[in-house]
């Protein structure tokens, strides 16, 4: 980054009923079971059925670019133009942090993004997993989570440390080069007791303990350590708490915080359901919740921003799980109500729509990587249309106007529409899908030819050249228009096509949200 920056299968009810009387049917993936609703003659989805398939190959384009940017000693690589990079990572702290991900079309490695973009494969894949496996791209996820998750590991190496940043974004902003020829100096950045950082020990909490969760039917043991790297991360950053961006000034042109409150709450509510264990329920009912969840409104949701998540993630809890959860109604309803308005913002028709969008219907709040808040926002009107349709919900209401799981879906779709081409430019802001999409992304690697022998200054040659880019960085999704729908496709405009790997995770979510229709799970442990 250069500055701030879900056809569909429906099953007779009957039949069901007789099957999970009969032989209490279970529909697994990492042996989870599918809900099924108790009022017959309303059907709900069962296991995954016809797939959409333009969603399904933009899916698999879009899983591409999280290999694009791995970084470290590669393993079965699929990217011709990729090779291994940045072997020596952590070095200097007698650590291994060879792997995880390049930040966007930079060779920095921020701790803070990254372990968001973990958070959301993660929950993309317990929500969406078996539909993955439907069109071949559940072990591609998990990968790619892995990779981030075996660095995230190694970048907490005691309780109270926290290495959040490789690289130096000064010095690597000024050089124009391959991964694989970075000679440079690579110094290391944490977070410790004296210089705190709640916002980003929490999100790497949230990542590791919705990781366990993935992992946990699978690697129990590789679970287990995540979650315990999850718990001591949350105490971390719940017993010293701070902005990460004050305790290191130099963030803040990159990445700055603008609050730590939300972190703890959406890594309590990852923890509440790895753990079951209630205290971390209580941290969400109590004052943390009280000073810290904004309840009764609506925010974006984004790697600075985790509150529409929580709202989301806990909406589960109240659609599915509360009655196991003593006096938890009250502040569910809370949490859910916040949802529910959230969802009533993102719909057009809804009295309470929000007017920053496009004239075309994409939600537009911020000129850098513009595509962020409505891939984010999709994204989550997706996972809650399913919570409706599973938990069989048929109404959200926004004020005196009524919308279906539908409706909701729908939201969600005509952002994953215009990502692909639905849009002024008529063009797709998923590199590689479809017949038009950036051909000069602001990505070093892509940019440079494979047998280039520049370094650091003399690949600026590269930078400038009007030729496209000489290696397709597939999958990549750009930072996307103004608010007039136009785009400029040039190398220098970073503000709009330069990629990210959050970008990435949300549009992997919303994809397999929309490849096919399943129910959800009634739990993810």
């Amino acid at each position: 980054m250069e500055g701030k920056h879900k056809g569909e299968v429906w099953l007779d009810w009957l039949l069901v009923l007789v099957l999970l009387v009969g032989t209490g049917l279970t529909i697994s993936f990492f042996v989870k079971q599918k809900i099924h609703s108790s009022n017959a003659g309303v059907a709900v989805p069962g296991p995954p059925g016809t797939i959409v398939h333009k969603y399904a190959d933009a899916l698999n384009i879009a899983m591409q670019f999280l290999d694009i940017q791995k970084s470290g000693k590669l393993e079965n690589n699929q990217i011709p133009w990729r090779g291994d990079s940045a072997l020596k990572d952590g070095s200097e702290a007698k650590l291994d942090l060879s792997k995880g991900m390049y930040d966007a079309g930079d060779h920095i490695k921020f701790g803070f993004p990254m372990a968001f973009t973990a958070t959301i494969l993660s929950w993309s894949i317990l929500e969406y997993g078996d539909q993955m496996q439907a069109v071949g791209q559940l072990d591609p996820a998990l990968d790619s989570l892995r990779w981030i998750t075996d660095y995230l590991v190694n970048a907490h190496p005691s309780d109270n440390v926290l290495y959040i940043q490789v690289g130096d974004p000064k010095m690597d902003h000024n050089c124009w080069e391959r991964p694989e020829r970075m000679t440079e100096p690579r110094p290391l950045l944490q977070v410790n007791i004296s210089a705190p950082g709640s916002d980003v020990a929490a999100e790497t909490a949230a990542a590791l303990a919705s990781a366990s969760l993935v992992f946990r039917s699978t690697d129990s043991d590789y679970s287990a350590s995540l979650l315990k790297h999850a718990i001591q991360l949350f105490s971390f950053a719940d017993n010293y708490r701070g902005y990460y961006s004050n305790s290191i000034p130099d963030i803040q042109t990159y990445y700055n915080s603008t609050g730590y409150g939300d972190e703890p709450l959406w890594a309590a509510s990852w923890l509440f359901h790895a753990t079951k264990d209630e205290s971390y329920f209580r941290y969400l009912m109590e004052e943390n919740g009280e000073e810290f969840g904004n309840l009764g409104s609506s925010s974006w949701f984004s790697w600075d921003n985790k509150l529409a998540g929580v709202y989301v993630l806990l909406s589960r809890v109240s659609f599915f799980g509360s009655k196991d959860i003593p006096n938890a109604n009250f502040v569910l309803q809370n949490y859910r109500a916040s949802a529910e308005a959230l969802m009533c913002s993102l719909l057009p028709e809804s009295p309470t729509a929000t007017c920053s969008r496009t004239e075309d219907g994409l939600i537009w709040v911020s000129e850098w990587n513009s595509l962020q808040h409505p891939l984010a926002s999709a994204l989550l009107a997706a996972i809650y249309s399913d919570y409706m349709l599973t938990s069989q919900t048929t109404k959200l209401s926004c004020y005196y106007r009524d919308f279906t799981p539908k409706d909701v879906r729908n939201f969600a779709i005509s952002q994953a529409d215009y990502l692909l081409g639905k849009n002024a430019m008529k063009m797709s802001y998923l590199v590689g899908y479809g017949d038009k999409y950036p051909q000069y992304v602001h990505h070093r690697g892509a940019s440079i030819p494979v047998n280039a022998t520049t370094g650091c200054k003399d690949g600026e040659v590269w930078l400038n050249s009007t030729d496209p880019n000489p290696n397709v960085a597939i999958g990549a999704v750009v930072g996307g228009p103004f608010l007039n729908g136009s785009f400029i496709d040039y190398r220098n405009n970073y503000m709009q096509n330069e990629p990210t790997i959050y970008n990435s995770a949300f549009t992997v979510g919303l994809l397999s949200s929309l490849v096919t229709t399943s129910s959800v799970v009634s739990s993810f442990s």
